[in-house]
């Protein structure tokens, strides 16, 4: 229960934000929802008069849909024939007292009579109030479908019935017709109040409407027991609350329908016996966890990967890369100035980084990481959970960042602008590295999921992802361009999590696989000099890269042979680039110059010397080689 605990401390430390309208970056809206609420998506908008009168309607907008709507436990788990009513907003068929005069179709008996009762119930209490009124007052005229037919929202047949599907022998399809799905009978209507005094606040963005129903409903809760959440004695509840990963989800994280067949597998015999939930706590926890998602979640595949913290502060995810989480930019491709950045530097720039979001949090703080997926489309299950101190996770997280290191090009920023970034890459990058940029949704969630220990927990990272984008980074020939620079860059970073290099080339490493890489980098950039503006095609050092991983000997010797008519081309510069050979070469042991299969470490020779060679200026090249003779 500690993660509904959680739950329950962030809702109840960001009380404040409760009916607060946030945007994502798309444009939708979201708050966090206030209890006894939930959302849905509306398709009309009704407008009536303070003195209960129809004043207009419209059909809305999909980016303006979904609606804040006050919900009872029936209503918000109701399903098929049940009736179960909302207590304001709701479907046609059950807010429109003349549907069935209209031809209306009932699958069990007249759900207005319900929904009306009910409103009506909540509208002449105590904790009614005059807009709630106007609304009832209209609905118990029984003419929304005649106002909506009149204010050309829907339409009547030739027998001046209500047209549930649209049929081509109509004309053009109308907006309703277009936007609901199926018959025209489960089109969401919701309610506001018009003034022509007075600008009113919208019903389902009113906190006046929320306390309202907050307090009508609370006094129908009347069930008390020992709330496992909480540990007080509070009513409680067996239906949770869905639609947690968006207004459309179906499934559950609690739930409990096995009054026959295994009876809870003879344990108990009634679910309460498992566990116990309050109704305050429940929609509590998964109201904020509706918030968080919509804040901060990513969610994959339907696969939700959440971390936050109780107080509601911003805190960086374990699946973001490192330029995400600082928001800097350590260093421009080509400013020399930076060159000699090490791992050593780049660790203590990001510590003093993740020291600002650490600062912002209390001392007692923890951080919370959980992982959501569905195998049916009624449950819901929690794949992951850890509950860390914050030490503990920004320490593991520092670790990561700058273990995990190389120089990577294939971020752009708000501009569309490419930039450059040092740090590690972004786990649903490594995903694409290590399977390819088109590797399925489901590949990319499982991949994340594994990695997620990796980076909280400091676990070793699983060897077939190192291995798979070690081998795609060895065959640059099977993907376009700029798909093999970011596999490259990515799988030097899961390589040297490991080896613990430096991006600098590092000329007193031996290393006979470091050596190879080298000596691979030197053949790609001097051929690549040779080369005319307009040939654009791959290098002999490029094109022979995967076998040369695989035969080392055997494919240098190709290589170095293929380089001869380039070296001539280049002049004086062939020179400087034909004696950087030889010295890499010399520093081979002659037992080491063998078709023994490479290691990961040329990967990094490779990118280091390559990086070395185009950071210099152009005209270093001849300047070392008039020097040299």
């Amino acid at each position: 229960m500690s993660w509904l605990l959680n739950l329950y401390d962030t809702y109840q430390a960001n009380v404040d934000q409760v009916g607060k309208i946030e945007k994502k970056r798309n444009g939708q809206e979201f708050t966090l929802l206030p209890i006894s609420h939930t959302t849905q998506t509306a398709h009309i908008e009704v407008e009536v008069t303070e003195t209960g009168d129809f004043h207009s309607a419209r059909v809305i907008d999909k980016n303006d849909a979904i609606t804040l709507i006050p919900c009872t436990e029936e209503s918000s788990s109701r399903s098929g024939t049940k009736i179960a009513p909302y207590p304001l907003h709701d479907k046609l068929s059950y807010v429109a007292g003349d549907f069935v005069a209209y031809g209306g179709k009932i699958k069990k008996e007249e759900s207005f009579s319900y929904y009306i009762y009910q409103l009506g119930e909540w509208a002449n209490s105590e904790y009614g109030n005059a807009k709630l009124k106007s609304i009832y007052i209209y609905l118990k005229k029984k003419r929304l479908i005649h106002d909506l037919v009149e204010a050309g929202i829907l339409f009547l047949d030739e027998k001046g019935l209500l047209i549930e599907k649209w049929d081509s022998k109509y004309g053009n399809k109308p907006p309703l017709y277009s936007t609901v799905t199926g018959s025209i009978d489960s089109a969401f209507v919701r309610f506001t109040v018009y003034s022509p005094e007075k600008i009113l606040t919208k019903i389902w963005k009113d906190p006046e409407m929320y306390d309202s129903f907050i307090k009508y409903y609370n006094r129908y809760l009347k069930d008390q027991d020992l709330c496992y959440v909480t540990g007080e004695l509070l009513p409680i509840t067996e239906r949770h609350a869905n639609k947690i990963r968006n207004s459309g989800d179906k499934a559950k994280l609690i739930s409990a329908n096995d009054s026959s067949g295994f009876t809870y597998r003879g344990r108990f015999t009634e679910s309460r016996q498992a566990a116990s939930i309050s109704y305050e706590a429940s929609q509590k926890a998964h109201n904020a966890l509706k918030w968080l998602i919509n804040r901060q979640g990513k969610i994959i595949d339907n696969r939700v990967f959440l971390v936050w913290e109780n107080g509601g502060n911003e805190v960086p995810s374990f699946t973001e890369d490192s330029y995400d989480i600082t928001s800097l930019d350590p260093f421009a491709l080509g400013e020399e100035k930076k060159v000699s950045f090490t791992n050593q530097e780049f660790a203590r720039e990001f510590s003093k980084a993740l020291d600002g979001y650490k600062n912002n949090l209390l001392t007692e703080s923890n951080i919370n990481i959980l992982v959501l997926d569905s195998a049916t489309t009624g449950r819901l299950a929690v794949l992951y959970y850890r509950n860390l101190d914050k030490e503990i996770y920004f320490e593991n997280l520092v670790k990561w960042h700058t273990t995990c290191v190389w120089f990577h090009r294939y971020r752009k920023n708000e501009n569309n602008q490419p930039i450059s970034f040092f740090g590690a890459p972004a786990t649903k990058d490594i995903a694409f590295a290590a399977y390819g940029p088109n590797a399925s949704d489901k590949i990319v969630k499982g991949l994340m999921e594994r990695m997620l220990p990796c980076i909280v927990e400091g676990r070793k990272i699983p060897t077939d992802i190192v291995r798979s984008a070690f081998h795609r980074a060895s065959n640059p020939v099977a993907m376009e361009k700029w798909d093999w620079e970011k596999t490259l860059s990515i799988a030097c970073a899961l390589i040297n999590k490991e080896e613990g290099y430096n991006l600098a080339l590092d000329k007193e490493n031996n290393n006979r696989d470091y050596l190879f890489g080298r000596l691979l980098a030197i053949a790609d950039v001097l051929e690549r000099n040779a080369l005319d503006s307009s040939e654009n095609r791959a290098t002999n050092a490029i094109r022979y890269m995967n076998a040369f991983a695989q035969h080392p000997e055997r494919t240098w010797n190709t290589i170095q042979a293929s380089l001869q008519p380039y070296q001539v081309r280049l002049g004086k510069r062939g020179i400087y680039y034909s004696r950087l050979i030889d010295e890499v070469a010399s520093k081979l042991k002659f037992e080491d110059f063998n078709d023994r299969p490479l290691s990961g470490k040329y990967l990094l020779g490779f990118y280091s010397q390559r990086y070395d060679l185009y950071q210099k200026k152009g005209n270093d090249a001849s300047e070392s080689a008039e020097e040299q003779n």
